[in-house]
């Protein structure tokens, strides 16, 4: 074998050496001695060497010449010694010996050595007996430690090769192991494997006698079930046996009492017949002279029918009666009516005063004269003219109804609540508020939050619902809508809508008699209250901005329109209405409201300006109409407003307008505008308004 591996159990392997072949080439078994030593340096121990060369034998790592390589480096050339000493006095000249033999007494030992590394050595030609000695003796030293080196290296070699050979038996003797185990596994795998056949028999047999005694288990309990059951049921037909048996016996004895009872019972029976038959004698007497009375009772129910159905007719023919002679009695007052309203001072109007003035010369001299109809209104003024004179300026105004600052909204919605009757028998109706700002008009129009502050739209609204509530008996159905508009800048916006204002163009429309809004929300009025949660909707929507007359002034015209259309199944009548509820904007100048320093509230101030110059045209135009020329020279388009009002400012119309103005004196110019535009409007007269009703065929 070439190469033998080692054994992990071995005690004597070698840690660190690697694993040779122990056959090696014919020059390390028959030259154990290098061919060559490299030159030693004169201070290195002898000793030393040995040290480690043994040291490297022990640990099992071969020479650098035993493996076959070059070996290790060569040392230090020593440097001779300096001799002295010379016959005349001159230095003499020193040379240096590398492979030279020193003397001939050692040729006969190293003579073989030399001649086979071929180096001639070189023999000094100068020098003296003392060089040469000195010489030999170090030759001679080295000889001797290169023996002693070859000795330990033989030692060693001999120690490993007892090592291998105790190595090569080991193996020797685990290879034989290893084939009796390997024939005793084999033997082991075959008897495994035959067992394992004989218990995969048995087990297949076991399983099958399980499965039979499983079946044979089954059936048994199956036939022990079947018993049980029977014997439950026969359990169960005794049981109810029994319980037949007893409850006979005790209908029996039941029945028993029963005939003695009866047997007593007969004998009260036959005595109570007699007393029935004598009272079912007179029983038919009884009815005979009923049955006369339900004719008489009858004959009056019939005659009772015929005069309700006439009292029904009869108050169908007065409640149109009725409505001819409130119509006959608005027209009297005139379809077109101002109104005029003058609001108390407000603390904030008195602290925003000059600490100087008092509160007497903060308000305005306001008189109302007629105290019985409460029809006239006096402005006064005084101050000095260009000359130091006192001077004094009255302004007298006459209007259908002027309400002092302690009037309450309950007393002016008195004089409106007959248009809103109007509006319910089928009218167009129109009530606008008209001022400048800060006068009143949004809190006449919508109030307060209390119900004595509510304001006209929401009693119109109560006083709407209340008339078709106490009409519904009288055969009337009605279906009422509402919507709520702003015209801000000539520009319609939906307050009832969901989305931002200014996004959706809507038009106005006019279709037989009826104006309608496109893309606006119209919501279906079931109760006052939902008309109450519209009214706080729309506010929160509405165009407002400060100014130098209100700071919460606003900046837009709000319409409230509610649509009334009325059925009667029973006369075959229909009607519609509508009452629009409008709060202009601020009639104020520009001068008086500080406008003009802001863009965005001088274009505001110029479209309300203009819209309400419309408003002041259009009936201008209605009041100079000649008769029968219909709208057809009336400037309606010249304003939004205008035009959206068309229907309730023309003469098929009713049109009240409240004029609210502020008790301030420094705001008397424009009090004197709204007084004199309002008394322009009282002088206009309309045609007569037509009812919108329809008659089925």
């Amino acid at each position: 074998m070439s190469k033998i591996p080692r054994v992990a159990s071995s005690p004597d392997r070698l840690p660190t050496a690697p694993c040779h072949p122990l056959k090696r080439k014919a020059i390390d078994d028959d030259n154990p001695i290098p061919a060559k030593l490299p030159a030693l340096a004169s201070g290195v121990s002898t000793t030393r060497i040995l040290k480690t060369s043994t040291k490297s034998h022990v640990n099992g790592v071969r020479p650098a010449s035993a493996a076959g390589t070059r070996g290790p480096p060569p040392l230090t050339k020593p440097r001779p010694p300096t001799l002295s000493g010379s016959t005349n006095g001159a230095p003499q000249r020193s040379s240096r010996a590398v492979s030279a033999p020193p003397s001939k007494r050692m040729t006969g030992t190293t003579g073989a050595r030399g001649a086979s590394s071929g180096r001639a050595g070189r023999v000094a030609v100068t020098g003296g007996a003392r060089l040469g000695t000195v010489d030999d003796e170090r030759y001679t030293e080295i000889q001797n430690q290169m023996t002693q080196m070859e000795s330990a290296r033989a030692s060693d070699l001999a120690k490993v090769t007892s090592d291998m050979e105790a190595e090569r038996a080991k193996v020797q003797e685990l290879q034989a192991f290893h084939s009796q185990l390997s024939r005793q596994l084999a033997d082991y795998k075959t008897l495994e494997i035959e067992q394992r056949r004989s218990l995969m028999n048995a087990s297949d047999e076991l399983d099958s006698l399980k499965k039979k005694h499983a079946r044979e288990v089954m059936d048994l309990e199956m036939d022990r079930t079947k018993l049980q059951r029977e014997v439950r049921e026969l359990k169960e037909e005794i049981r109810v046996g029994v319980e037949d048996l007893v409850r006979e016996r005790e209908s029996l004895c039941i029945l028993k009492t029963t005939i003695s009872q009866q047997s007593t019972s007969q004998l009260s029976l036959q005595t109570q017949i007699t007393a029935l038959q004598a009272t079912n004698t007179s029983l038919h007497a009884s009815l005979a002279a009923a049955t006369s009375q339900t004719g008489d009772l009858n004959l009056q129910l019939e005659q009772a029918n015929t005069r309700i159905f006439e009292l029904e007719r009869e108050v169908r023919e007065a409640e149109t009666v009725r409505r001819k002679l409130h119509n006959t009695i608005q027209e009297l007052k005139g379809n077109i009516r101002v109104f005029c309203r003058v609001r108390p001072p407000l603390p904030s109007d008195i602290a925003s005063g000059d600490g100087d003035q008092d509160a007497a010369a903060i308000v305005a001299n306001i008189d109302y004269p007629d105290k019985r109809d409460r029809r006239e209104i006096v402005l006064s003024s005084s101050g000095e003219s260009a000359t130091g004179a006192e001077r004094r300026e009255v302004w007298n105004f006459s209007f259908d109804r002027v309400f002092e600052p302690i009037s309450t909204q309950a007393e002016v919605f008195e004089e409106i609540s007959q248009l809103a009757q109007s509006c319910v028998d089928g009218y167009h109706v129109c009530i606008f508020a008209y001022g400048q700002t800060g006068s009143g008009k949004s809190f006449t129009m919508e109030g307060g939050s209390t119900q004595q502050t509510a304001g006209m739209i929401p009693r119109a609204v109560d006083q709407v619902f209340s008339a078709t509530e106490g009409l519904k008996s009288k055969g009337w159905q009605y279906k009422l809508e509402g919507q709520f508009l702003e015209i801000y800048n000539e520009t319609i916006n939906d307050l009832l809508g969901n989305g931002e204002l200014d996004k959706k163009k809507h038009e106005i429309r006019h279709d037989k008699g009826s104006t309608r809004v496109t893309d606006v929300v119209i919501v279906p009025l079931e109760s006052p209250s939902q008309v109450r949660s519209l009214l706080l909707r729309a506010q929160s929507r509405r165009t407002v901005a400060a100014t130098l007359m209100n700071e919460r002034s606003s900046r837009s015209h709000s319409v409230f329109t509610l649509r009334i259309c009325g059925s009667n199944p029973l006369t075959q009548e229909t009607s519609e209405g509508s009452l629009n509820l409008v709060d202009l904007a601020g009639s104020e100048r520009l001068n008086s409201s500080g406008a003009g320093n802001d863009k965005d509230r001088l274009k505001e101030t110029q479209n309300i300006n203009r819209s309400l110059s419309a408003l002041g045209d259009v009936i201008a135009a209605l009041g100079n109409a000649p008769p029968g020329q219909g709208d057809k020279h009336i400037p309606y388009r010249n304003s939004k407003l205008t035009y959206l009002l068309q229907t309730s400012l023309s003469g098929n119309s009713k049109t009240l307008m409240v004029l609210n103005l502020s008790p301030l004196a420094t705001h008397l110019s424009e009090s004197l505008c709204s007084l004199r535009f309002a008394t322009k409007v009282n002088n206009t007269t309309l045609g007569t308004a037509k009812k919108q009703t329809r008659v089925s065929p």
